[in-house]
């Protein structure tokens, strides 16, 4: 499957507009990312999904810096919230588990 990679801001659900509307889900593949990275199905459907949005359509290479740039942040900011004396187990349990690196498809 060939994707489309766009950046756009997710107002989420209102009564009258809906980011992803159901229509949507049932026409092309849509899934986000970190930094409002939006990977689309590569069809007249996701195309026009972006243009409706007025999404900025980057490059997977742009797309994948933006993901990995705000994934590296949040690595570096888990790592260095420590507490003196916790163990491992308890700062997962603080914090939650360390932010995973993500590959677009």
């Amino acid at each position: 499957m060939d994707y489309k990679y766009s950046v756009k801001e997710n107002w989420g659900k209102t009564s009258s507009d809906q980011f992803i509307k159901h229509q949507d889900r049932l026409q092309f593949h849509i899934e986000g990312h970190p930094g409002n990275v939006w990977v689309t199905e590569d069809n007249v459907h996701g195309g026009r999904w972006i243009a409706r949005h007025s999404a900025v359509v980057k490059t997977k290479s742009q797309a994948q810096t933006i993901v990995t740039d705000l994934v590296d942040a949040a690595q570096d900011t888990w790592d260095n919230d420590n507490v003196d004396g916790e163990s491992s187990a308890e700062k997962i349990l603080r914090l939650g588990a360390k932010p995973t690196d993500i590959t677009l498809p």
